[in-house]
């Protein structure tokens, strides 16, 4: 039986920062990453929607719209449950009860090297 090939990781990064986006789009391509982006969670569920191999999310909690980063995160997991989910923020930390069951926390400012860490590790 041959092994399953196991597809490289597809990021969906969403920041309402546009510098902040692009800093957090270009690292993960530069570490070999195929990315898109979202300026807000309601465009990046669109996104979402219209790629079916995005792997990790990658989103702030913070944003304008008619959803947050964190309430994202929860449709995107109900939706598809073994999707890779990371949310930021530097305006303090969710309670774990508030996540969705699995997903990692990282604090702003945030280090690239450990974001490809935890998306390697996943």
């Amino acid at each position: 039986m041959p092994a399953l090939r196991r597809l490289p990781p597809f990021i969906l990064v969403v920041e309402d920062e546009a510098l902040v986006r692009g800093c957090a789009v270009a690292e993960l391509e530069d570490a070999g990453f195929d990315v898109i982006e979202a300026a807000n969670a309601d465009e990046a569920f669109r996104q979402f929607e219209d790629h079916a191999l995005v792997t990790t999310l990658f989103t702030d909690i913070n944003m304008p719209g008619e959803i947050n980063g964190l309430s994202l995160a929860h449709k995107i997991a109900k939706l598809r449950p073994n999707v890779q989910l990371i949310l930021t923020s530097g305006r303090g930390t969710p309670l774990e009860s508030d996540m969705p069951t699995g997903s990692q926390f990282l604090a702003k400012p945030y280090n690239c090297n450990l974001l490809t860490s935890l998306i390697k590790a996943a």
